[in-house]
């Protein structure tokens, strides 16, 4: 029995919303007008120790969405869990907090965003999945110094 106290735990213990945000501008004209639109997105990922055995991963997304040079609609959040950590080696943890937890958490986030864009007049807005081990893997490699 001793050894399965040992062993590695990743439990995410809560789920919550710290911020949210929703912006329709051009309510209620935007609804009259044949829209194309395009979104530019912005996602971060933010970590901070609560304790020894847990911490606080969060997703902070912010979406603007435009037709040409019309602000359709602005949606931010940040996401976050309560996760409990324990015997988890140094060497793991920048994985564990930048690729285990935030894959748990995006599902969530991305539900919450297509909602709120739904309850603000809109389809739903569908993120596409993130490949959070990706970005950590570029994150992770030395900068290339440039060329002269």
């Amino acid at each position: 029995m001793a050894e399965t106290s040992q062993a590695p735990l990743l439990r995410l213990v809560r789920m919550y919303v710290k911020d949210l945000s929703f912006e329709n501008p051009g309510a209620p004209q935007v609804f009259r007008e044949k829209v194309s639109p395009q979104a530019d997105l912005n996602l971060q990922l933010r970590n901070r120790k609560i304790d020894a055995d847990h911490w606080e991963v969060a997703i902070e997304l912010h979406a603007t969405v435009r037709s040409g040079d019309r602000v359709v609609f602005i949606v931010e959040v940040e996401h976050a869990g309560l996760f409990q950590v324990k015997n988890v080696p140094e060497k793991h943890m920048g994985t564990v907090l930048a690729v285990d937890c935030p894959t748990q958490l995006f599902p969530f986030t991305r539900q919450i965003v297509s909602q709120v864009v739904v309850d603000g007049g809109f389809p739903p807005f569908l993120l596409d999945p993130v490949n959070f081990l990706a970005l950590y893997r570029s994150s992770q490699k030395p900068q290339e110094e440039p060329e002269h």
